[in-house]
């Protein structure tokens, strides 16, 4: 998700709900119980010894990596079963992690306290769609190995004629932390109260499948959110969501790594040129229809 791990409050924005809901069939997820999953790799080549030493002593010691992840972005990441994380930032990841020679436990968590979690030890890493900016680089260090954008959504047939340049006057659900709430909307919040004109009203999600819910049933105009996410809740929706206007602010997502570990940052950033280069990076972004967003020049905080 294209997200900051803070809760910040939007100034001038009418919150409608900051509550989030149960998982919704539209989205493409499964119902968001709190359930790890831990996975054994299974795409990708044998394991680089070189990549396995550079591991940090407590995963090398586990022998697995904690990670911490909001399973309600499908398709990138998501409950399958109710109890599974799923999704594309779970096959490339388990395909990174062959290579050191490790598994994966995944454990879902709430976007916005993935970076804490990570900066106390809880995690030793957060793959759930991080946009990579400034804010967060100052944070962690930030692995790149994807590239999204911005997308907005409305019901078939754009029924309340929303016009992602010009929503003023309009009810827009989003998630809670992402990217798009704290710096896409505030823009546009500000040139509505400029030109005279009402304000954006917002429905605040802790989840994205709630966010994706509220249009589905009407009681959104219309959301945004990243391209993949967008793209994908629309082709689940059986026509009752449509994409709206063009992709824009296209940026990395990024791996979020503890600031103290510059080495493992390296080593992941190694690991993402060697899956690509045996094919398993892209054989997994073609699984879920994502093949547009692969990059090659994966790097430490870009």
């Amino acid at each position: 998700m294209s997200v900051l791990r803070m809760t910040l409050a939007v100034c001038g924005v009418v919150v409608l709900s900051a509550s989030g809901c149960g998982s919704d069939s539209l989205s493409g997820s499964s119902p968001s119980t709190s359930t790890s999953s831990s996975s054994q790799p299974t795409a990708g080549g044998s394991v680089d010894p070189e990549l396995a030493a550079a591991l940090p002593a407590k995963i090398k010691s586990a022998g697995k990596i904690t990670v911490g992840t909001d399973a309600t972005y499908p398709p990138n990441e998501f409950l399958q079963g109710g109890k599974t994380v799923a999704g594309m930032d779970v096959d490339v990841f388990n395909a990174v992690a062959k290579k050191f020679g490790v598994t994966v436990d995944w454990q879902p968590a709430g976007f916005d306290t993935i970076i804490t979690g990570v900066q106390s030890g809880k995690y030793d890493m957060g793959i759930s769609s991080f946009t990579i900016n400034d804010k967060r680089k100052a944070q962690v260090n930030m692995v790149s190995y994807f590239n999204a954008g911005t997308q907005w959504a409305t019901a078939a047939g754009n029924p309340k004629k929303v016009d992602p340049a010009d929503a003023c006057g309009k009810t827009i659900a989003v998630q809670k932390g992402t990217t798009q709430l704290e710096d896409d909307l505030p823009v546009k919040q500000a040139a509505c109260k400029k030109a005279g004109k009402p304000e954006i009203k917002l429905i605040i999600r802790e989840k994205q499948d709630a966010a994706t819910a509220d249009v589905a049933t009407g009681k959104a105009d219309a959301m945004l959110a990243d391209s993949p996410v967008v793209l994908y809740a629309a082709k689940q929706s059986q026509g009752k969501i449509e994409a709206l206007g063009d992709i824009y602010d296209a940026a990395p997502y990024g791996y979020v790594v503890p600031k103290a570990e510059t080495a493992f940052a390296d080593a992941l950033a190694k690991a993402l040129k060697a899956v690509d280069a045996d094919g398993s990076y892209k054989a997994a972004l073609s699984t879920w229809g994502n093949e547009s967003g692969a990059i090659t020049d994966f790097a430490v905080n870009p």
